[in-house]
């Protein structure tokens, strides 16, 4: 991109406001907190509800950001920068991208649907990248803003286009269809996301279809609705000649029919018609979707007329999907971040964005391969890489392949290995030691040998956490906030079991106000890891307080004996407006000045210059249940009393808060300044019309161990609680109490999921390991196994043990390895 800022007024309709000279520009921004924003950056300061990037601008002009897309200018800044002032800066990202993909006149594949794009858009790449230059959509960049990103990416010597977009409502598509304007369109698999942002199944497919509105072809899986929708699209949206090219395993109409289905040593065999002839087609896999998606890849390769010898052949070299940016525990307190699957330029300035927001350590070092399909030519590609690596901060790159030495005079820290192997063969010279670690490769380098032999080594059980559903939940539970009410999110508990430090850093990468922990030792780790958000210690004990105030977290004070005892240290350390926090008891009755201590209370604040109460707050204690709503509002009345009795008489305007995760959502006008998120963040709701808009962020996984057939009569586990009836096939997982899964989900009552199939757990949990019944499932010893998550759910778990999610999710031991992922 070589785009003059200047030029971009009448494309996004723009009021030009500046003080420096037009610039060329070659990159694009949205996020502020990216170390690739620079001289050259345009930057658009999108504006939502809760979320306003104008208000980084300062910053960014610090940073030497001189260009940017803006709905007003800020205050103090119009003399510092250029300005192109527009109505709506999400509508300018999207104009400008209409505009840049209008450049390009090569074809574009635009694929939409429920389930699959992200897949077949990964597949497409592999399967015509030997005969095209292609840009595609990074990892799954399918949104408003994700796509515009996308097609910004391309440059002049790409050949092909595959971009991915998804809608979660109406009047969303039409928007991508500016932007992509596919030639060739592609319907993956119809499915249930998203369903509650649409009145029905045809309102949905409409929706989607509207991608399509030029395409000259559109491909898709025949059945009786979606053609239904086609026919009314066609009558909608006349263009001739535009060609439906189907497929079905039922419908002998379609354009390719599936004659036979077949699974062998988990590989699908199909026999599928095509102009009248018959054809055999080998897929390397045995799950229906990957079947299915694999089929809608190869309606795309014979309508490019490729032979029959070649679809095989490349069909055959399909591989599962890493769609996931993880984060893992490495040797020598090492964090490694593995995108070991795939290595292009977009997704590098991806993973090195991730990076920054998730370094547990000062030290940052790259791994990276040859990269491929860049459109740009070697030389041009590898001064970008090593800009790209140098704006980042990046301490060492180690670079792997052929292509990348002979271009390793480019980069400032760099040491070059030919191949793979003769990296490992090195391992141990390299001193890995306390540094975050960026594997990033193609998939023909198995990358994937380097992230096991740095990985720390643990056993198989694990708790993935998805790091992109924590980020939907903040955004859910903040968009309910009026303008300016501040956000603390509370990472007690290691997180609520999801990792502490981890989270925390994702939070301090959206800008969260403040962390909450319940003790000084968490709050000391925190900042051990880095984390420079205020954190509040809601427990604090008093043997702690010079811990806090050695490591700058901020009190809770709920007594005047604590209160006491803190001033003292205060004194003694010569204090001045140290920030603490003051509880009220309003009705929990756990912690806090009830109403005949709040005089003794002001008396002891009077005049006192050592601290300064940052905030008010108290607790509810049945925001959740509507049968005790009167009980809340008895808590809020009592807490607007008291503390403006506070403000009052101190003459403070602290922040006030009394609103927890379900306060949020049932008592809006309770806001005050800020609110304070737990379980909600982790993806748990008391209510059910709110759960479905929640995602699921932890899933606690195991394998199995071992297979065993015993006969009618033979008893598994301790004291023989369950007895064969018949011939019983049981699988051994190891995983037990003392990874925190309660004896009570044994005998029959829990189950875990095994091939998408329920497991029952048949007799006692043990310490360190559960049995289930496989009988009625083809499994085999390392199959994966699924002990929560999406099913069971830990609401499910915790509404059969008669207990809260809470319960479940803490319990997890530490000694479950988390893995983070993106």
């Amino acid at each position: 991109m070589s785009i003059n800022s200047k030029d971009l007024i009448s494309v996004i309709n723009a009021k030009w406001a500046g003080s420096k000279s037009a610039v060329l520009i070659d990159h694009i921004s949205i996020d502020s907190r990216s170390l690739q924003n620079g001289s050259q950056t345009l930057f658009f300061a999108l504006a939502g509800v809760n979320n306003d990037a104008h208000l980084f601008i300062p910053d960014l002009i610090e940073k030497g950001v001189q260009n940017f897309v803006v709905q007003h200018i800020p205050e103090n800044c119009a003399e510092k920068a250029n300005f192109l002032i527009v109505e709506n800066t999400l509508n300018a990202l999207q104009e400008f991208a209409g505009y840049y993909r209008s450049l390009f006149h090569f074809p574009i594949i635009g694929l939409t649907g429920s389930n699959g794009k992200t897949i077949v858009k990964e597949w497409l790449n592999f399967l015509l990248s030997p005969d095209y230059n292609i840009v595609r959509s990074p990892k799954s960049y399918n949104s408003q803003v994700g796509v515009p990103l996308s097609v910004i990416s391309i440059n002049q010597n790409h050949n092909l286009g595959i971009f991915e977009a998804g809608i979660s409502t109406v009047n969303e598509m039409a928007k991508l269809e500016k932007i992509i304007k596919p030639n060739i369109g592609v319907l993956t698999n119809i499915g249930s996301a998203h369903d509650e942002g649409f009145l029905n199944l045809v309102q949905k497919i409409d929706e989607k279809l509207l991608l399509f509105k030029d395409c000259p072809v559109i491909i898709y899986q025949k059945n009786e609705i979606v053609d239904s929708c086609l026919s009314q699209f066609a009558a909608e949206y006349m263009m001739h000649p535009r060609k439906l090219f189907s497929w079905s395993f039922t419908d002998k109409n379609a354009d390719v029919f599936v004659l036979k289905k077949e699974i062998k040593n988990d590989h699908t065999h199909i026999e599928y018609q095509y102009k009248k002839e018959k054809f055999h087609l080998e897929i390397p896999f045995s799950d229906s979707a990957s079947v299915e998606n694999a089929i809608s890849c190869l309606l795309v390769l014979l309508y490019f007329n490729y032979d029959q010898t070649t679809i095989q052949n490349r069909i055959e070299m399909l591989y599962p999907v890493q769609m996931r940016l993880e984060v893992k525990n490495g040797i020598n307190n090492c964090s490694i971040i593995d995108d070991s699957y795939s290595s292009d330029f977009q997704s590098l300035k991806i993973a090195l964005d991730f990076l920054e927001s998730q370094k547990k350590n000062a030290s940052k070092t790259v791994i990276l391969s040859d990269i491929f399909q860049s459109g740009f030519s070697n030389e041009e590609l590898y001064s970008k890489v090593a800009d790209l690596i140098a704006s980042n901060k990046i301490n060492r790159v180690i670079g792997i392949g052929e292509t990348i030495s002979a271009f390793a005079a480019k980069f400032s820290n760099i040491i070059i290995f030919q191949t793979k192997n003769e990296f490992i063969d090195a391992i141990e010279s390299l001193n890995f030691n306390n540094e975050t670690i960026l594997i990033k490769g193609a998939r023909s380098f198995h990358f994937e040998e380097i992230v096991s032999f740095l990985e720390e080594k643990t056993h198989e059980t694990v708790l993935e956490i998805n790091l992109d559903a924590i980020s939907h939940n903040f955004n859910y539970f903040k968009s309910k906030l009026a303008a300016n009410v501040k956000m603390m999110v509370m990472v007690k508990a290691f997180g609520y079991g999801n990792g502490g430090l981890e989270i925390a850093k994702l939070l301090e990468h959206h800008k969260v106000d403040y962390l909450g922990v319940a003790f000084a030792d968490e709050g000391i780790s925190l900042k051990n890891g880095g984390i420079k958000l205020p954190i509040m210690v809601l427990n604090p004990e008093s043997t702690s307080f010079p811990s806090i105030i050695q490591y700058q977290l901020e009190p809770e004070i709920y007594s005047i004996k604590g209160l006491n005892a803190f001033l003292k240290i205060a004194r003694e350390k010569n204090l001045k407006d140290f920030p603490i926090h003051i509880k009220i008891d309003t009705g929990m009755h756990r912690l806090g000045f009830e109403e005949n201590t709040i005089q003794e209370l002001i008396d002891t604040l009077k005049g006192n210059s050592a601290v300064r109460v940052q905030s008010v707050l108290s607790h509810l204690a049945t925001s959740d249940d509507p049968k005790h709503y009167d009980f809340v509002n008895h808590q809020i009345a009592l807490f607007e009393k008291l503390s403006s009795r506070l403000i009052s008489e101190l003459h403070i305007n602290p922040i006030r808060h009394i609103l927890n995760t379900s306060g949020i959502s049932n008592f809006p006008n309770a806001q005050y300044n800020m609110v304070r998120l737990g379980i909600g963040l982790y993806g748990v709701s008391n209510d059910p019309s709110e759960q479905k808009y929640l995602e699921n962020v932890g899933t606690l996984k195991s394998i199995i161990s071992q297979v065993r057939t015993i006969p009618a009569g033979d008893s598994v586990g301790y004291g023989r609680r369950f007895m064969a009836e018949k011939e019983t096939k049981i699988a051994t997982i190891p995983i037990g109490y003392a990874d925190g899964i309660a004896r009570l989900w044994g005998n029959e009552v829990g189950f875990v999921v095994i091939k998408n199939q329920k497991a029952k757990i048949v007799g006692s949990v043990c310490m360190d390991m559960l049995m289930v019944n496989v009988t009625e499932i083809d499994c085999k010893e390392g199959d994966s196994v699924i002990i929560f998550g999406e099913s069971p759910t830990v609401i499910e778990m915790a509404e059969a043990l008669k207990t809260i999610p809470y319960e479940i999710m803490t319990s997890i031991s530490q000694r479950v390895k988390r893995v983070f992922f993106r």
